[in-house]
C-alpha cells in the first residue's frame, strides 16, 4: 500500500493488484513471485496465490515472513531501496515472476534500467515481468487529486518520471527485453499502462507489443 492518506488509495491499490493478478498465468503461480516496490503493507502479494511469495521495499523495517501450515515460509519481506540499490539481492533466474505495480514514475532513467536488467537476470527463462505506471495524461490529474486528498501528496510528490508508451518500450529494451514478447494495455479509461513482458520469448509471450483497454 502507498504511504500518505489519499481517499481514493485503497481503491485504486486493488485495481492495480486486479489487473496485475489477471495477467499472471496459473501454470507460473506453482515458482516463486518478486513483488519490487511491495510497500509496508504488502496487498498485492496478500492477495495473490503463489506457492511462494517475496517482497522488496524501503518501507519494510525487517526481514518479515509467513509460514504456511507446514512451517514453510510462504511469504517474505525485505528491506531494500529499489530507489538507489544495486544488485538485487537474489540468484539468477530464481523467479517464475517479477511484479512492478506503480513503480516506475518513482525511478529515475538511468536507475531504472540499471533495475530491469537486475529484474531480467533474476527471472527464470519464459518468467514474466508484469508492471503498471500512469500514463501521461493522469500526470497532471494525479497532483491535482493530491491537493484535495484523494490521492497521498507523500507518493504524487515523489514521481520523478512519467513515460509514454513509446518511451516505456525503449527503457525495456534498455534493459534487455525484447519487443516482441511484449504485450501492453491500459486500465481505468486510459490513466493507467499494463505491461506484461516475457523473458528471452519463451511460450507465454505475445509475437508482438499490442494494445487494448482493461
Amino acid at each position: 500500500m502507498t504511504r500518505g492518506y489519499g481517499l481514493l488509495e485503497g481503491f485504486l491499490a486493488q485495481q492495480r493488484s486486479r489487473v496485475a493478478d489477471a495477467l499472471i498465468p496459473a501454470s507460473l503461480r506453482t515458482g516463486r513471485l518478486l513483488d519490487i516496490g511491495c510497500g509496508a503493507y504488502p496487498l498485492f502479494l496478500a492477495q495473490t496465490s503463489f506457492a511462494r511469495k517475496f517482497g522488496l521495499d524501503k518501507q519494510v523495517s525487517t526481514v518479515a515472513a509467513s509460514l504456511d501450515r507446514d512451517g514453510q515460509s510462504t511469504l517474505q519481506l525485505i528491506r531494500y531501496d529499489v530507489e538507489h540499490g544495486g544488485h538485487l539481492p537474489f540468484r539468477d533466474d530464481q523467479f517464475s515472476v517479477v511484479t512492478m505495480l506503480a513503480v516506475f514514475e518513482h525511478i529515475d532513467i538511468i536507475r531504472l534500467v540499471a533495475l530491469l536488467s537486475e529484474v531480467r537476470r533474476v527471472l527464470q527463462p519464459g518468467g514474466r515481468l508484469v508492471l503498471t505506471t500512469p500514463t501521461k495524461i493522469a500526470h497532471t490529474l494525479l497532483r491535482g487529486m493530491a491537493k484535495v486528498y484523494l490521492v497521498s501528496a507523500i507518493e504524487i510528490a515523489e514521481h520523478k518520471t512519467c513515460l509514454s508508451l513509446a518511451e516505456i518500450l525503449h527503457v525495456m529494451e534498455q534493459g534487455g527485453f525484447h519487443p516482441t514478447h511484449m504485450t501492453h494495455g491500459y486500465f481505468e479509461l486510459y490513466l493507467n499502462h499494463w505491461l506484461s513482458v516475457v523473458k528471452d520469448g519463451a511460450p507465454g509471450g505475445g509475437s508482438a507489443t499490442s494494445s487494448s483497454t482493461r
